[in-house]
């Protein structure tokens, strides 16, 4: 289990391991339910390329149950018996494939659940599982219905910026550093800009990548697979303002329904 014991464990109110059915893979989640009734929509939280992400996990999680919201959080990464994937370059597991698999079935899951409210849900995601958001809103990839909306923190937007074939199924929101060196802000303004009324780009002056994360002091990354410049460095850590101003833009978006 990558969070730790927020509410106690079980449901209603609480949080548990669930196992969901995705193809060949026993696809590993983490389900985290707020002690009230649930309000709309549920959410599936996508980590990024280093997998769990516990201090980040954990905020969100908390944020979100206190809001009311069904959280499921998926682990693609360990569930195929794999760690971070960060400095690997040829991955076996990538945000238009399996991830992309792995959103549709955590979807399909909630849907199922009795716990869930209806309208659809929404799918959330940081870096990788941001890109993998990007993947999965595409239209044609998930259910008519399933999900009202998108959230994409930090992703790499370069692969469907200029994608003639690409155009989202819902309203997205993303949310990115200015100055974020590992995944570059400027591919997601080519992409917001093609769709001004689907896509809501909130970019932040001076942050970085991670600057949702708490207490997560500024740092430089090396030996990375993928970065803005290709040098294998970028830098990471929390944003104060920035943080704040994206947990409330988060918030407010799922309330708009």
């Amino acid at each position: 289990m990558f969070l730790p014991a927020l509410m106690g464990a079980g449901a209603p109110g609480g949080r548990k391991r669930v196992t969901i059915p995705d193809g060949g893979v026993a696809l590993r989640a983490e389900l985290v339910l707020p002690r009230g009734p649930a309000v709309a929509p549920a959410v599936v939280a996508l980590h990024g390329c280093g997998g769990p992400f516990p201090r980040r996990d954990r905020q969100w999680a908390e944020l979100l149950a206190a809001a009311g919201h069904p959280v499921l959080f998926p682990d693609s990464f360990g569930s195929r018996g794999l760690g971070s994937q960060c400095k690997v370059a040829s991955r076996q597991v990538s945000p238009g494939r399996e991830r992309r698999a792995d959103a549709v079935a955590s979807v399909g899951w909630l849907l199922r659940q009795d716990f869930t409210p209806p309208g659809g849900v929404v799918v959330m995601g940081w870096s990788n599982g941001g890109s993998t958001v990007l993947a999965a809103a595409a239209e044609g990839v998930m259910p008519k219905g399933a999900v009202r909306g998108f959230v994409a923190f930090y992703p790499g937007c370069r692969a469907y910026a200029d994608r003639a074939d690409w155009a989202p199924s819902a309203k997205l929101l993303i949310l990115i550093g200015v100055d974020d060196d590992w995944t570059p802000a400027e591919p997601c303004r080519r992409l917001a800009a093609r769709f001004p009324e689907e896509i809501t780009l909130v970019e932040y002056a001076g942050a970085y990548h991670d600057f949702d994360v708490p207490d997560y002091p500024l740092r430089t990354r090396t030996g990375l697979a993928y970065t803005a410049h290709g040098t294998g460095v970028a830098r990471a850590g929390t944003n104060s303002a920035a943080r704040t101003d994206a947990i409330a833009h988060v918030l407010a978006f799922l309330a708009a329904g």
